[in-house]
């Protein structure tokens, strides 16, 4: 990659629309933080005097990806600021956003602990709301989801990530871990894992405690090993533009073992954006490059993994 490319902080060009009646569903997203990364990318193209980019707001984010036949998105609100924002969306946008809530591997250590740091530091500053003790934060996933049961088809993102707050967070984060995992299966919710840094204690701990019914990986990052292990227990693996990077061969591998009935696809945006357009902002229009690799990876043609990964998404979320 270019030094040129790699400053490039203007939007991707809109891929190709998938073929009709191939729609999809972005598995898995943040819209609300998409419009303020857009908008510092932005401030960061001016800054080097490269041309302004244009910062998009939650309507035409969505209205493009439809364009090009993503139709629908779950939102995950993740921090506790950011739940009611999630539902908000979905209840504003009817049939096309879902939400996703819980309280982010990363947030949970911080709630009523401010003293707990990993060798590099915690991924979030300390805001006045990590006061909230955990217990609270939990307690008020879970009233959102009971009162919005509409809106509301998932608990996530939820799991560990030891990767920037070390072993000394690591009891904390699979106490927070094992909260969302029993609500999860006491509403009968599927559940959104993120598992940084951490296979081995996420895939311990749901052994131990029983995982859902319906346990999804997201923007999956494991091996072909931990692949097996989800095969055998029936959970989902949902890929996200890492799936197109040059290193991750066992990513695809990952993907070819589970197969199209147990894989999703997602964007994780604004983050991860599929090659080859890496280090741009993300956002839901840009899913059909990602399903492009999938298909590249299983050696199908596109529109029947877009299918794929749509019947599979209805059969995990209702949806």
């Amino acid at each position: 990659m270019s030094k040129h490319h790699h400053r490039d902080r203007s939007w991707a060009p809109a891929p190709e629309p998938l073929p009709e009646g191939a729609h999809v569903i972005d598995n898995h997203t943040h819209v609300a933080s998409v419009v303020p990364f857009a908008r510092a990318m932005s401030h960061e193209a001016v800054a080097k005097g490269q041309p302004e980019v244009p910062v998009y707001d939650v309507d035409e984010l969505l209205a493009q990806a439809a364009a090009v036949g993503v139709t629908g998105i779950i939102d995950c609100g993740c921090e506790l600021p950011n739940l009611q924002r999630a539902i908000d969306m979905a209840v504003a946008h009817p049939g096309v956003v879902h939400a996703a809530i819980a309280i982010h591997p990363n947030e949970a250590v911080r709630h009523g602990h401010r003293a707990v740091a990993g060798p590099d530091g915690l991924a979030v500053t300390y805001k006045p709301y990590h006061d909230v003790p955990f217990d609270e934060a939990m307690a008020e996933v879970e009233r959102l989801a009971r009162a919005y049961p509409d809106q509301v088809v998932a608990i996530g993102e939820t799991g560990m990530d030891l990767f920037r707050t070390g072993e000394g967070a690591l009891e904390l984060q699979r106490e927070a871990f094992r909260a969302h995992i029993a609500l999860a299966k006491e509403l009968n919710l599927p559940m959104q894992i993120h598992d940084r840094d951490s296979h081995r204690e996420v895939i311990e701990t749901l052994l131990a405690d029983g995982a859902p019914e319906r346990t999804v990986f997201h923007s999956y990052s494991g091996d072909a090993e931990m692949a097996a292990i989800a095969r055998e227990n029936g959970w989902y693996l949902s890929f996200s533009g890492t799936v197109s990077y040059k290193g991750n061969e066992g990513i695809r591998e990952s993907l070819r073992i589970v197969g199209l009935d147990h894989a999703m696809v997602e964007t994780d945006a604004p983050y991860l954006t599929p090659m080859p357009y890496r280090g741009r902002t993300n956002a839901p229009y840009m899913i059909p490059y990602t399903l492009r690799a999938m298909a590249d990876t299983l050696d199908m043609p596109l529109a029947a993994v877009a299918r794929g990964t749509r019947a599979t998404t209805r059969a995990v979320y209702g949806v």
